[in-house]
């Protein structure tokens, strides 16, 4: 695929997710997708075609999380954590389009936390940052604790040690972002109250829903 290939499709599919993308975004998405195709070949970091690459491809690598920047102020210096980051997306495109965001990567395995430091370094990425380990147990660590202003979470196990890792990192009032394949009207998980739910894409279908972190009056205490 050529640059040329390259950014025809990458506008053909942010324009159908309806996704604003800037001229400074093109080489660093593009330098985020042939890195991910080289390594891709060793190790695998992604299930999705990439030599070719297919719509779907696009759409679930790139466009869905540049989407997803549209609910993210553009010069807000948050602190965010991303669990479970393995072959860097939504975190790097997100990342790209909103870049005064301080990111750190969470990712369990070594060989997928080296591809992200090396995306980090050959992408030049400000202010960004890989943690190896289990989000879990990285939760109970101080230095993590009540820092987050935002956490996101793409193809992570919605379970109660999710929830529970989330509400630990998230300051008062920060936020869960989660990318899912469903909108679904289910109660919201303790600790969280639901803000909105976004649609990403269309086809297949998948959504954001944003989540406020709530303390109650006890756990203030």
């Amino acid at each position: 695929m050529t640059t040329l290939e390259f950014r025809d499709k990458l506008a053909r599919r942010t324009r159908r997710a309806k996704a604003p993308i800037a001229l400074s975004m093109l080489d660093p998405l593009e330098g985020y997708y042939r890195l991910l195709t080289q390594w891709n070949a060793k190790i695998n970091l992604t299930a999705l075609p990439l030599d070719p690459p297919t719509d779907e491809t696009f759409d679930r690598l790139l466009a869905e999380p540049l989407a997803a920047a549209r609910q993210i102020p553009t010069h807000a210096p948050s602190v965010w954590f991303d669990l479970g980051s393995g072959g860097g997306s939504p975190a790097i495109p997100l990342k790209i389009a909103r870049p005064a965001l301080r990111l750190t990567m969470i990712e369990s395995k070594e060989r997928k936390s080296a591809f992200l430091r090396e995306a980090i370094r050959a992408l030049a990425l400000p202010h960004t940052s890989v943690e190896t380990g289990r989000f879990e147990v990285l939760a109970k660590n101080p230095m993590f604790a009540a820092k987050a202003d935002f956490v996101t979470v793409r193809a992570v196990k919605a379970n109660v040690e999710l929830f529970e890792s989330a509400a630990t990192m998230l300051k008062h009032g920060g936020r869960l972002l989660m990318f899912r394949p469903g909108h679904s009207p289910s109660p919201d998980p303790q600790g969280f109250r639901r803000l909105a739910t976004y649609p990403l894409l269309d086809q297949p279908p998948s959504f954001l829903s944003i989540y406020e972190r709530m303390f109650h009056v006890e756990q203030s205490k």
